[in-house]
């Protein structure tokens, strides 16, 4: 840009032009946008490339890094493409070209390199001064026609050297290998996928231009990821993102085991080890998931113990994905081992697809998966127009030589006379044989070997070839039904390299809708193991393996007893109630063991400090408990209600006053009544059903008294009549069946009990 030439008086500030800030940051910002968008970020549909990549690929091509070739320094591509092609820094440039030639990152790599490129553990790629680098067959595939007028050269950044608009090639990149990107405000992230599927979709496409989105879907299966994977969505799920070019999949590794003994196992991953024990194996993992970071992933939930059913994680992989899970025991849940593995861990990601591309007028525009091919087929029935019409027009010059020359032949004796003799040689011929300038200068330019009689006849025939083959190209120029039959050919050409029974084309992801996920907490996680619960009187706990005699002498600190002992499991939660009405939560297979005295209560959950604790009960799923407090109000629970989530518990009887929870019974399924004594010796029995079933509350009054409060009560069969513990060495029980003169309505002041009732006012 010249600046404005100004005279020695001139003021500088006159050159100054006033404009609107907002108007000029919002002009300027659009350009970079736009800029961002179609020089950077989003790739061409025709050739699937951003402009480094295209830039890196020509310039190799330029290097004549051939798949045949050997290898040059990688800093010599980069140099070059940095110099010539892609004013960005070096480390962008070695970044693109190190991502081309990674196979767990690209499906069909276009470079092909030598030394380290990096790896899935997530080691970045050794300095591009240490590597080496040359194209593969498939990149060589992409740029085929460069030299056949297919595409449109542009000036490079400064103008001295030219660079292809596109790549005009067959390959389908941009389905092939993807790509993914961010510009501004907006995004494109583009699975790759098969190439024999995309081929045949898309000549299922040119066969029916009105075909419809479900069919092509049948031949178009889905993304197909360079390290494989399983596909767990819904097929229909699937078909619904790639017709509108928007929406996501769930992506899962692949637990598979090649050398287990059974094809069961293979399938399930499950290596037999002997004695009952096996291992998992991991041998896919989903797309750009990094494996070093997935095993750190795994033995962090060990170390956290958010998997206490896994042992250890190995990693053994060597060119193949090998990593080892061992569970804790021979009795964990392979399929639960796997779930929690899903849920905790990457090895289930999610990829999100958006088909946000450039089309051929360099216009961002997020297609579906059929709008995408008919961009792409055009585009390639265009290339093969453009290809056609460079031939027509080289054998055009080509005939105008060879009828030149032919004439010559014709004439051979007076041409060269007249190149003997004349002073204007080439001016005589044009004038003579109406030759024109180039079939002049050609002539004048012909061997002397060239004269023999064999040429004559080779002359002959290959005007006959060219204008045969000129006839040919002319009737495929001038017909698309014919453009459409030699484009379908030379897909099936292509396909035939990237076959399902090849290396390189046989499908690695699966597509596998996956049954509904095992809905598991952390505690289906623990391995069952019986135990015995002791609480003492000042709040100490601790767990002894097995179940043992409940009557058996424990040890505890100098002026401590026992409170509370039960048989339980680890699987089991234990309900811990206070004095205040809250009750707590606590895993059995977190208590300290049975060795010591075990730890104080207090340091696990959040009891007050004046607080104590009245009773201790293992959860069981669907029981319920009769809770009354000291005043005789009172209500039944259900046990699923009372777990708490946290070290605070929950409040579950609210008591006001001097009132405190004095009741906790466990109600049996084939109990009917209730039976209340308060501190006064008064007995009543009512109806069960008389009782509210309540999450929290104060409850109802069970049974009114002028003085004092409730002592205990119970619940019972009426039919079976209600027992009490008699006490003393022999624990007997006393049982009275004529009950009928003590059942009233519920909050009656009740009656004497019978004979023999217990002095201490409680039911044992």
């Amino acid at each position: 840009m010249s600046e404005p030439t100004t005279t020695d008086d001139s003021d500088p500030f006159d050159a100054i032009v006033d404009a609107p800030f907002d108007a000029a940051l919002s002009e300027r910002y659009l350009v970079y946008a736009l800029s961002t968008i179609t020089a950077r970020s989003l790739p061409d549909l025709r050739d699937g490339l951003k402009p480094v990549h295209r830039r890196l690929l020509w310039t190799m091509r330029q290097l004549k890094l051939s798949p045949d070739s050997t290898y040059k320094k990688s800093a010599r591509v980069v140099g070059e493409v940095i110099g010539k092609y892609h004013p960005h820094g070096d480390t962008a440039a070695y970044d693109a070209m190190v991502r081309l030639a990674q196979d767990f990152a690209l499906r069909y790599p276009l470079v092909e390199g030598q030394g380290n490129f990096g790896n899935i553990d997530g080691d970045n790629a050794a300095a591009y001064r240490y590597t080496e680098a040359r194209l593969t067959k498939t990149a060589m595939q992409l740029m085929d026609g460069l030299d056949a007028g297919t595409v449109d050269f542009i000036p490079t950044y400064n103008g001295e050297e030219e660079e292809p608009e596109l790549m005009p090639g067959l390959f389908p990149n941009l389905l092939a290998n993807g790509a993914s990107g961010i510009a501004v405000g907006m995004a494109t992230n583009i699975p790759s996928h098969n190439v024999a599927e995309i081929i045949d979709a898309t000549l299922e496409l040119i066969d029916n231009p009105h075909v419809e989105h479900p069919r092509l879907m049948e031949l178009f299966q889905g993304p197909d990821f360079p390290t494989g994977g399983q596909i767990i969505d819904s097929k229909e799920a699937i078909s619904a993102a790639y017709e509108t070019g928007r929406g996501s999949f769930r992506v899962r590794g692949v637990f598979e085991a090649p050398e287990a003994s059974s094809d069961d196992d293979k399938a399930a991953g499950i290596e037999r080890l002997g004695g009952g024990q096996w291992q998992l194996v991991i041998s896919e993992i989903p797309y750009q998931v990094q494996k070093g970071k997935l095993i750190e992933q795994i033995a962090q939930a060990i170390a956290d113990k958010k998997l206490p059913i896994l042992d250890d994680v190995r990693d053994e992989s060597d060119e193949t994905i090998r990593i080892v899970l061992v569970p804790k025991s021979r009795n964990v849940d392979p399929e639960l081992l796997k779930e929690s593995i899903f849920k905790l861990t990457d090895m289930e990601t999610r990829f999100g697809l958006n088909l946000n591309v450039l089309d051929a007028t360099r216009t961002p525009m997020v297609m579906g998966l059929k709008e995408l091919l008919q961009n792409w087929t055009a585009a390639q029935i265009e290339i093969l127009q453009r290809r056609t019409q460079h031939r027509l027009d080289q054998i055009e010059r080509r005939l105008e030589l060879v009828n030149g020359y032919i004439i010559a032949f014709l004439n051979l004796d007076r041409v060269i006379e007249i190149i003997r003799y004349e002073d204007e040689p080439k001016q005589m011929m044009m004038a003579e044989f109406q030759l024109t300038d180039r079939q002049a200068e050609a002539i004048l330019n012909m061997r002397l070997r060239s004269l023999r009689k064999l040429e004559e006849m080779e002359l002959r025939q290959e005007k006959d070839d060219l204008l045969a083959e000129q006839d040919d190209l002319q009737k495929l120029l001038d017909s698309p039904a014919r453009q459409r039959t030699r484009l379908k050919k030379d897909l099936r050409g292509l396909r035939k390299d990237y076959a399902e029974d090849t290396k390189i084309g046989a499908r690695r992801t699966r597509i596998e809708e996956a049954e509904p996920a095992v809905e598991f907490s952390m505690d289906a996680m623990i391995e069952k193991a019986p135990v015995t619960v002791i609480l003492s009187q000042k709040g100490w706990i601790r767990a002894a393996s097995g179940h043992v005699d409940l009557a058996q002498e424990f040890k505890y600190k100098e002026g401590d007893a026992l409170a509370f002992i039960l048989h339980a499991q680890t699987t089991d939660k234990l309900l811990i109630a206070a004095g205040n009405g809250r009750f707590y939560t606590l895993g059995c297979d977190k208590l300290p063991g049975a060795r010591g005295f075990g730890e104080p209560v207090r340091t696990m959950i959040d009891l007050e400090a004046d607080t104590g604790i009245v009773a201790m009960h293992v959860h069981r799923k669907g029981a319920r408990l009769l809770l009354a407090s000291s005043i005789g109000k009172g209500f039944v629970a259900e046990m699923d209600e009372l777990l708490a989530e946290t070290r605070k518990g929950r409040q579950v009887v609210n008591l006001k006053g001097n009132a405190e929870l004095r009741v906790i019974r466990e109600i049996a399924d084939a109990h009917d009544h209730v039976a209340c004594v308060g501190e006064n010796r008064k007995l009543i029995v009512f109806n069960l059903e008389e009782m509210p079933v309540m999450a929290r509350g104060q409850g109802v009054m069970l049974q009114r008294y002028r003085d004092g409060g409730l002592s205990d009560a119970t619940t019972f069969k009426l039919d079976d009549g209600l027992s009490w513990q008699m006490g003393g060495s022999g624990e007997r029980t006393r049982t009275e069946n004529e009950i009928w003169q003590w059942k009233v309505a519920r909050g009656a002041a009740g009656r004497l009990p019978p004979q023999g009732f217990p002095k201490d006012n409680t039911f044992g």
